[in-house]
């Protein structure tokens, strides 16, 4: 089976192990929320940018109606 493409459990668990080994136990939870944080602000912003295509879409509409 695999979920993960051709990495196994095993490979996980070794992986999960170095990064604990590295970064320490405290500091994973705030390497999440900053990741989690970035990855938030990414979606806020990406969002926005396509609220405002539409908000400017309109307001060519509604000045073009006017005339």
């Amino acid at each position: 089976m695999f979920l993960f493409g051709p990495i196994g459990p095993t490979e996980l668990l070794l992986i999960l192990l170095i990064i604990v080994i590295i970064f320490g136990a405290r500091r994973l939870p705030e390497l999440g929320k900053g990741l989690g944080e970035g990855i938030r602000n990414f979606k806020k912003g990406f969002g926005s940018k396509e609220s405002e295509d539409k908000k400017g879409n309109a307001d060519k509409t509604d000045a073009s109606e006017k005339k």
